[in-house]
């Protein structure tokens, strides 16, 4: 998104300078021109690194989210593992009696 609004700018500086070299204007001196070529060529510079501040801020955050994607992803794996395993130790449906609970003990080995 910035990078195609500094591309817009950057084009339209493009033209203004063309337009200010190919009109000739009368209304302003060329200094005053080329002063003003200069100030525009600064603004757009400093949307230059404004825009690449931007990005490496975004990189970071970006590592961070990958960063906590990653642990989500672990996390998520081991409340899994331990939901099956308390599921499996639950009496399924019928007493605890020892034969119920011999029969847990080999489905578990």
């Amino acid at each position: 998104e910035l990078e195609n609004q500094l591309m817009a700018k950057s084009k339209t500086l493009d033209e203004l300078k063309q337009s200010l070299a190919s009109n000739g204007s009368a209304e302003q001196t060329p200094e005053a021109q080329s002063l003003r070529i200069t100030e525009l060529c600064e603004m757009k510079d400093s949307i230059v690194n404004q825009v690449a501040q931007l990005k490496s801020s975004m990189e970071s955050v970006m590592e961070q989210w990958r960063a906590y994607d990653e642990i989500y992803a672990e996390v998520s794996l081991m409340t899994t593992r331990y939901l099956y395993c308390i599921d499996q130790c639950k009496p399924s449906g019928e007493e605890a009696s020892l034969e119920a609970l011999q029969k847990q003990v080999k489905t578990l080995q």
